[in-house]
């Protein structure tokens, strides 16, 4: 399996779940998450994948400092409706990290490491994803400007054989380069440039 290089230079993030612990899972809770772990429950790397992947990373920095942060211990709330758009594969990628999940959740084991109900879609009065530590009530909002980042025009120009199958081994090639382009400039040369992701606390 082979990633592109820049994935390797992407900088990971652990987190402790203490059900990963209880059930004998990894050792003292303890597991560390790569963009390509997201890139795998995705299928893909693209613009989306990479500004939940930084907004979530970011979102649980802010909230928990230079404490590690506690997988299932966290809320997750989208403005947009789960049908919306790329929502779905927003929160997939937030669910990955933080462990929040919606009605299909796991139920907890005797009423506690509840993951059920912690992923909300259609919350208004944010933009963007919105995360609450469940301990402390201190809440993070993060949204992802992916416009500040623009595409090559070449992608528009190879779309249209792309999707109707005309385009050349060499043209989808250089497709695929630029496509990952904007995904390694994003999280490569932007990651932690804050007018790309936008955080505000909002308690806490």
């Amino acid at each position: 399996m082979a990633f592109p290089e820049f994935f390797s230079r992407i900088p990971t993030i652990t987190l402790r779940d203490p059900l990963a612990e209880l059930l004998g899972a990894a050792e003292g809770g303890l597991i560390e998450y790569s963009f390509a772990d997201g890139v795998k429950l995705a299928g893909h790397s693209c613009p989306t994948v990479a500004g939940a992947w930084l907004t979530s990373v970011r979102a649980l920095r802010a909230l928990y400092g230079d404490e590690i942060p506690v997988r299932g211990n966290i809320a997750v709330s989208l403005q947009e409706s789960v049908d919306t758009g790329v929502a779905g594969v927003i929160a997939s990628v937030a669910t990955l990290l933080t462990g929040a999940a919606g009605d299909g959740g796991f139920k907890g084991l005797g009423g506690l490491h509840v993951r059920r109900g912690l992923l909300k879609f259609g919350v208004a009065g944010s933009v963007g994803m919105t995360f609450t530590r469940l301990d402390t009530n201190a809440t993070v909002n993060g949204n992802f400007r992916p416009n500040l980042i623009s595409a090559d025009p070449r992608l528009g120009e190879l779309l249209p054989a792309v999707v109707h199958g005309s385009a050349t081994p060499a043209e989808k090639r250089l497709f695929g380069e630029l496509w990952q382009d904007r995904v390694k400039r994003i999280l490569i040369d932007h990651g932690d440039d804050p007018a790309v992701v936008e955080l505000h606390m909002l308690q806490g």
